[in-house]
């Protein structure tokens, strides 16, 4: 039986560990092509090595999403590689913890550049590759349940994934008719280096008093009794990578273990 994605080319940003690197290794494992994409050169090569290691085909880029040439030389270098692009997950983000009435306008540049800026840039470049190559193409961004609901101490956050739906919808409708999709995943509470940062911040502003307590307490409500891990995002990105997607774009599909209802 032929894998599921082989002969797919497929770029993950933010794959140098976490929910990307789970990913990219799902991804792999179904016969995709992968370039493991990340601001940090050596987790980038780390993931690339460990799918190659294991049959994988995969190559490592470094790649700061806000910067337009990074992004260009990325998918350059996957063309290169595998011959083209197919799918491109916009995965790379970053959190922080802010009390509404303590964000700065430097706090704000900081999260909406790498998620909402560096979403769009690497959206824009994939289409233009996708309409080059005449093949249409998938888009998968990385939203959150936190662009489905705001919540204060992350509100600059929120704003950011609320801002990746939106991108998703936008280039739905703008490209759906040259058949290039643009879905995203809405992940919840995930066990990875991100929700880490998430916590330490709202230790860190006085909001909990200690370790873990606030992944504990966004945690207690999800009806599947458990938080979530990163591989628990593979498979729904196994889904909108493949075939068996081609006919959704435009939508949001929210993998949190039942917290938020849309």
């Amino acid at each position: 039986m032929q894998a599921e994605l082989a002969g797919r080319a497929i770029i993950v940003t933010g794959a140098g560990r976490g929910i990307g690197a789970a990913m990219a290794h799902g991804l792999a494992a179904e016969g995709a092509a992968l370039t493991i994409a990340d601001i940090s050169t050596e987790t980038a090569e780390e993931t690339a090595e460990a799918i190659r290691a294991a049959g994988g085909t995969a190559i490592a880029a470094t790649v700061d999403v806000t910067e337009r040439e990074s992004v260009k030389e990325m998918i350059a270098r996957t063309a290169e590689a595998h011959g083209k692009l197919d799918v491109i997950f916009n995965n790379a983000g970053i959190a922080q913890t802010r009390p509404f009435l303590s964000i700065t306008e430097e706090d704000w540049h900081r999260v909406l550049d790498v998620n909402g800026l560096g979403v769009l840039i690497c959206m824009q470049e994939a289409i233009h590759r996708f309409l080059d190559q005449g093949t249409g193409g998938k888009i998968i961004n990385t939203a959150s349940i936190a662009g489905k609901q705001g919540y204060e101490p992350l509100a600059h956050y929120c704003a950011s994934k609320f801002g990746v739906v939106a991108l998703t919808q936008a280039a739905a409708r703008a490209f759906g008719a040259r058949q290039i999709t643009a879905n995203c995943i809405c992940p919840g509470v995930v066990a990875t280096e991100m929700w880490k940062v998430i916590d330490k911040g709202f230790k860190d502003e006085g909001l909990t008093s200690r370790d873990n307590e606030a992944f504990e307490t966004f945690s207690a409500g999800i009806l599947l009794g458990r938080p979530s891990t990163a591989d628990d995002l593979v498979g729904v990105a196994r889904f909108l990578a493949s075939g068996a997607s081609d006919y959704m774009t435009g939508q949001s599909l929210v993998v949190d273990g039942g917290m938020v209802f849309v």
